[in-house]
């Protein structure tokens, strides 16, 4: 099942990015083997990865964000899928590596910026301390990995306490923990140590598993959520009542 090798960006100072396909899927790479994101070649504007997709499941609780941001850009699935399904809303990107942008840009359909989207080649850690971000965000999506894919580049409490100060009021931060088994317990507990509530979904693609983190616990009526993951299927072509379902499962297994 050897995959087609493409295209390679490899400024220096940082790692390069590549691509291979297969089967009609443009994967994303750094360098490595390790998966970065994906494409499917005729349906470019779709969230291919399941995981990738239940990053989107803020939608069960805010159906009209007035700013999105995302940490690390990956294969900017999630990117473009905010800008182009939430057009009364702002996106911000904060990526590290201009190999990755480079190459969003050329292999991905990363849109220019402009008066919506603002796609910047910075450290997270400083877009998220940062006091301009402050209370300003509504959805923050965090996928950090860099070529090793061990654990999230930035799992510290002081980080996610960044995270948790850009956000509204009612801001709903979502992330991918993947990697060591060691990292899962440690992200958990300092994201439990600043938001208001947590959540993680059971594991998908590969061990990766997603958390959605409220800075104020919502109120939960899993009628309400069905009916709205019903809207998002229609709307988005999202398979959200499988997010519900993970939703229930955790609270009851909490319950237990």
């Amino acid at each position: 099942m050897a995959s087609t090798p493409t295209s390679r960006f490899a400024a220096p100072g940082h790692p390069p990015a590549t691509t291979t396909q297969f089967r009609g899927v443009r994967f994303l790479h750094l360098g490595t083997s390790w998966v970065q994101g994906a494409m499917r070649l005729d349906k470019p504007d779709n969230i291919e990865l399941e995981y990738v997709q239940m990053m989107m499941m803020w939608m069960l609780f805010n159906d009209q964000p007035k700013r999105i941001a995302q940490l690390g850009l990956g294969s900017a699935a999630l990117t473009k899928f905010c800008y182009q399904r939430f057009p009364h809303a702002r996106v911000d990107v904060a990526e590290l590596n201009p190999n990755v942008i480079d190459i969003c840009h050329a292999e991905f359909g990363l849109p220019s910026n402009d008066e919506r989207l603002n796609v910047r080649e910075m450290d997270a850690m400083d877009f998220v301390l940062d006091p301009a971000n402050h209370n300003s965000i509504d959805v923050l999506q965090v996928d950090l990995y860099d070529e090793d894919a061990r654990g999230p580049v930035l799992d510290s409490q002081e980080f996610y306490q960044a995270c948790h100060d850009c956000l509204t009021d009612d801001g709903i931060m979502t992330t991918n923990v993947f990697g060591e088994f060691s990292n899962y317990d440690k992200n958990l507990q300092n994201m439990e140590l600043v938001f208001d509530a947590v959540v993680w979904l059971p594991e998908v693609h590969d061990a990766n598993i997603i958390v959605i983190a409220f800075k104020r616990s919502p109120q939960v009526d899993f009628n309400v959520l069905y009916e709205r993951a019903g809207d998002i299927k229609r709307r988005m072509n999202l398979p959200a009542k499988n997010w519900v379902n993970g939703f229930k499962s955790w609270m009851q297994d909490c319950q237990e």
